[in-house]
């Protein structure tokens, strides 16, 4: 404890002592407090002169400071007062100088500005005098343009410029020698233009700007290109005889000419206008030639329009009945049809009341002219498309509003695009229904393996490869317009003409013509309606590889990342090209869709009527009088006997080669591939139900042979296919796996849950345990 003092207070209180021994320890800790007090107060009276010195010492040193004090305060009143004033007005006479010297500076620009005003006004009206010196006149002009409007209008330089020779304001002296220059300029410049004079022409266009009046130099200058645009319209279009102009091509290449000579202009004219009125000034003359590009190339399509009578024979088209079309797609009767493609009628006068041929010549100048128009429109687009690279690549090349809305673009819409696709949906579907008219079917085949094949592979009807090739024609014809509008009505038009009347003849023959129908219950078709049954099949495959590389042609190539793609040339604006390329893959899928429909379709028919009635009969035939209760003498002996230990096999191989090798010769891989896997499939549930019905026919020396003899069969079946094509027999080969496995094998088998054993097992538990038992018999 602390008493206060510092000092440790008395351990032992005295009062509360019990005992003498008490008493006595509590005095003597009095006694040690007591000492301890009163050294620390002797300490402390020693201490207390020292205190007081340095007391004294603070008080004498506050005086001193006082002092101090006082004489700062007379200094600062005395001395720094007046420097801080001093400051206060040098900062403003600074001020007020640096104002001064502003408004000096001002006022020599301004007076600079008014001399340089004044000789501009004196050489402009100098040089418009006797010396006539108009370009010393335009730069005089040029400077002065390049003065401040408030110096020109303010009351100072209309005190100072105006002289007795010159006493207008200066502003009224410009603006009327500026008039009076356009006026003159304008005039020379309209007179080089008539005389031809190329560098006079030049000469006075350069002057344009230096007086400011650019809107009238592109002007006149728009005006002066366009005149030649005109005469050379004219003299390409004009002059040419009448018989010229009956050919196929001319209104193609008359707008061809146009278009050339635009462009010529527009390169060969884009330095001097850029150089002398700045970058992007080339677009007003653009757009001044387009007005006139508009008048020439409406009357090249108007004439075009007329004279080869595009509405009569969009009139014509558009009453065409397709009457072959529509007889082969009504209910078949009794009687075959006189105008079917088995029996051809004398070509009626209705094939004739078009002419495919002069369709396809206008098709062949509409895309010409289309053509022609979209490389013009890339063109102008790219000389008036700003310089930002990033923007091209992320939205593409965007058509100038002022083409977009133009007289030719909306001809070229109503005179070419439209008529386009009329005329491109009636050839397409008139070549569909002229090459089912005149198809053929491949001559020479057979069912016989001994007799030769006269035919090449694949063997498809004439049909395919005309309607593929006018495909591929009519496809190429449509992008070669580099229109979307017509890929837009194109490409999904031609797709829905396939499903509907390529892939609906074929149908049709399928069901009306060739239908595998046995003549009497039981018995198998007849051999011609199988062959061609097979030979339509075979259309449906070769037609979808012919579309899949029709239009991977003219995509350019496999799927690609590239940038550079052919879309992208042809179809530069917005997301054309990706446009473009979804419809073609449209056209694709929806033609396998619908093929493969059908294709599945007639495998099933064809297995169903050709191989399935055969299938049984080869399997009883390959298992005749085999036994699987051998006893040892006999599996003894008919192990001495090689030719009889693979007779199922050859039995089967025999039968099953004798059904299926004239069938492989007709159809294509791909068909034959799909035909054997559906008759494997079937051949698979046939072998299953027959190793089943061996129930307690088998023992363990036949279950080997058993185990064998079906391997034999699937070696034999899947010959020439596909390796994945035993994947149908795998139920089979499992269940004569299990027949034959030891009894510590077979308990390993029950016993796992997961597959532990490595087989991936396709026969459940119970089918497991009866394969067992179809040896061992029940457990």
């Amino acid at each position: 404890m602390d008493n206060g003092n510092g000092a440790p207070a008395p351990a032992l209180d005295v009062y509360a002592a019990a005992s003498v021994a008490e008493i006595h320890a509590a005095l003597a800790a009095l006694h040690q407090h007591e000492a301890a007090v009163t050294q620390r107060l002797d300490a402390l009276v020693a201490s207390q002169k020292d205190l007081s010195r340095e007391l004294g010492r603070l008080d004498l040193l506050r005086a001193h400071l006082g002092t101090h004090v006082v004489n700062t305060r007379a200094i600062s009143h005395a001395m720094l007062s007046d420097a801080a004033s001093t400051a206060n007005r040098i900062s403003r006479a600074v001020k007020r100088l640096d104002h001064e010297q502003a408004n000096v500076r001002a006022t020599l620009d301004v007076v600079e500005q008014v001399a340089e005003l004044k000789a501009c006004v004196l050489g402009v009206h100098g040089s418009m005098g006797a010396p006539q010196d108009w370009e010393t006149a335009a730069a005089y002009l040029s400077r002065a343009a390049r003065i401040p409007d408030e110096v020109i209008d303010g009351t100072f330089a209309e005190e100072i410029v105006p002289t007795a020779d010159v006493p207008d304001p200066p502003r009224q002296t410009l603006d009327a020698a500026a008039e009076s220059l356009c006026g003159l300029f304008l005039r020379e410049f309209e007179k080089a233009a008539a005389d031809g004079d190329g560098s006079r022409v030049t000469r006075f266009f350069k002057l344009f700007p230096l007086i400011g009046r650019t809107d009238t130099g592109l002007d006149a200058y728009g005006r002066y290109v366009c005149q030649g645009v005109a005469a050379r319209a004219r003299t390409n279009f004009n002059g040419a005889p009448l018989a010229q102009r009956q050919e196929s091509y001319f209104y193609g290449q008359t707008l061809t000419k146009l278009f050339e000579h635009i462009a010529q202009i527009v390169d060969g004219h884009e330095p001097l206008v850029e150089r002398h009125y700045g970058p992007g000034m080339m677009a007003k003359v653009i757009e001044r030639l387009q007005v006139e590009a508009d008048v020439q190339g409406g009357i090249v399509l108007d004439t075009w329009h007329d004279e080869r009578s595009i509405d009569r024979k969009l009139t014509d088209i558009k009453s065409y009945a397709y009457s072959f079309l529509l007889q082969s797609f009504k209910p078949a009767s009794g009687n075959p049809r006189s105008n079917s493609p088995a029996n051809p009628a004398p070509r009626t006068s209705e094939d004739e009341g078009v002419d495919m041929k002069e369709v396809d010549g206008l098709l062949a100048e509409c895309a010409l002219m289309l053509g022609r128009w979209a490389l013009y429109a890339r063109f102008i687009s790219d000389k008036c498309a700003p310089s930002q690279p990033e923007d091209r690549i992320d939205h593409g090349l965007v058509m100038p509003q002022f083409l977009a809305t133009s007289n030719l673009h909306r001809k070229v819409s109503s005179h070419l695009i439209e008529p386009f696709n009329f005329m491109t949906t009636f050839f397409f579907r008139r070549s569909v229904e002229k090459a089912f008219q005149m198809d053929q079917s491949p001559s020479g085949l057979n069912l016989n393996p001994a007799k030769p094949l006269s035919a090449e592979p694949p063997f498809i009807t004439t049909a395919v490869d005309t309607v593929m090739y006018i495909l591929n024609q009519v496809l190429q014809r449509a992008l070669a317009t580099s229109q979307r509008d017509v890929i837009a009505n194109v490409v999904p038009t031609v797709g829905s003409l396939l499903g509907t009347d390529f892939i609906g003849m074929i149908q049709r023959k399928m069901r009306d013509e060739s239908y595998p129908r046995p003549i009497i219950q039981g018995g198998l078709p007849p051999e011609d309606k199988v062959i061609a049954f097979l030979v339509l099949i075979n259309n449906l495959d070769v037609s979808n590889e012919y579309i899949k590389r029709i239009v991977e042609q003219q995509l350019g190539g496999p799927r690609s990342d590239s940038s550079n793609s052919p879309q992208e040339n042809l179809f530069p604006f917005g997301h054309d090209a990706k446009f473009v390329e979804t419809k073609l893959r449209n056209l694709e899928h929806s033609f396998a869709v619908n093929s493969g429909e059908l294709l599945n379709d007639g495998i099933q028919v064809a297995f169903h009527t050709v191989l399935k009635p055969r299938v049984r009969p080869i399997l009883a035939e390959a298992f005749r009088d085999i036994n699987y209760r051998p006893s040892e003498d006999e599996a003894n002996g008919e192990d001495g006997e090689e030719d009889d230990a693979d007779l199922v096999k050859a039995r089967f191989d025999r039968g099953w080669g004798a059904l299926i090798r004239p069938i492989k010769r007709i159809l294509t891989t791909a068909n034959f591939d799909r035909l054997l896997s559906v008759a494997l499939a079937y051949l698979a549930s046939a072998l299953e139900k027959r190793i089943k019905g061996q129930h307690g026919l088998v023992n363990e020396l036949g279950a080997v042979r058993l185990e064998r003899d079906i391997s034999g069969i699937v070696t034999a079946a899947v010959g020439g296919g596909k390796y994945a094509l035993r994947d149908a027999f795998t139920k089979c080969t499992q269940m004569t796996l299990i027949m034959n496995m030891e009894d510590d094998e077979w308990e390993e088998v029950c016993a796992e849950e997961t597959g532990d054993s490595g087989i991936a097992w396709v026969l459940s538990a119970d089918e497991r345990s009866f394969a067992r038992s179809i040896v061992k018999g029940p457990r």
